[in-house]
């Protein structure tokens, strides 16, 4: 599990500004219009489209928000420009960055991509470059503050998970690809509730950084993050907790 993923979480969930949550809101409309167009406008009928509503939700987007961006996805107007990419490059310490991103001018967003890497200690790759490095997974978070640990990982393992990885009062539970929607479901009916799931790039092997480099790599993760038009960004880098707390 990168340790980024779980700096990212900590980082959205306590987004304190009204300019950090509009940023955030905008790159989860995006998300949500992205999955709608890609198949049923209802969230009961498009799994893709669910993981979206529910990762919205989880940052206290307003309903409003969320219909509205639903709405886009078959209304014409900036939905039906936006189009899914993804690039790879190498961050601090050697480690692999896989970026995704949602844009409605990929002539622009890859220009801020790659600044943002050059400006971070890292190098824009090709397509391909490091994609092979990781698998794709069903990843789920929980807030285990005040929870018991121990009911919390036999409760996943026995709801199929693959991996589990501690961090620093969450869990991340790595599921199947196509057993995510069903573990998170068994998950919450035994009442456990469930901060984030979504499918999610997961590196076959980890690279654990020092200090010096965990920093840069923290460096180069928010620059990325602050460019509006990148959902997500994934990577092999293992940051100790110690950082990612002195960071949050």
């Amino acid at each position: 599990m990168s340790g980024h993923s779980k700096w990212s979480s900590i980082k959205h969930k306590k987004a304190a500004t009204d300019a950090k949550k509009g940023q955030l809101f905008t790159k989860l409309a995006r998300d949500i219009t992205m999955a709608a167009r890609q198949g049923d406008p209802s969230p009961d009928a498009n799994a893709a489209l669910r993981l979206a509503v529910l990762k919205a939700r989880a940052a206290n987007m307003p309903g409003e928000n969320i219909e509205r961006a639903i709405k886009k996805a078959t209304g014409g107007g900036e939905g039906a420009n936006l189009q899914e990419v993804t690039y790879e490059g190498y961050g601090p310490g050697g480690t692999a960055v896989i970026v995704q991103a949602v844009t409605d001018n990929r002539n622009r967003t890859v220009a801020e991509v790659r600044f943002a890497f050059s400006r971070g200690g890292g190098n824009l790759g090709e397509a391909g470059a490091v994609g092979w490095q990781f698998d794709t997974r069903g990843l789920i978070t929980l807030d285990t503050a005040g929870k018991d640990l121990d009911g919390l990982q036999m409760a996943a393992i026995e709801a199929g998970a693959l991996d589990i990885d501690l961090g620093d009062g969450t869990m991340d539970v790595v599921t199947e690809a196509a057993d995510l929607h069903k573990v998170r479901e068994a998950l919450e009916a035994q009442g456990i509730a469930v901060e984030s799931a979504e499918l999610a790039p997961i590196a076959r092997n980890k690279v654990e950084l020092d200090e010096k480099d965990s920093e840069a790599a923290l460096r180069l993760f928010e620059k990325l993050d602050d460019l509006d038009d990148v959902s997500r960004v994934y990577s092999n880098a293992v940051i100790s907790d110690a950082i990612l707390a002195a960071a949050d």
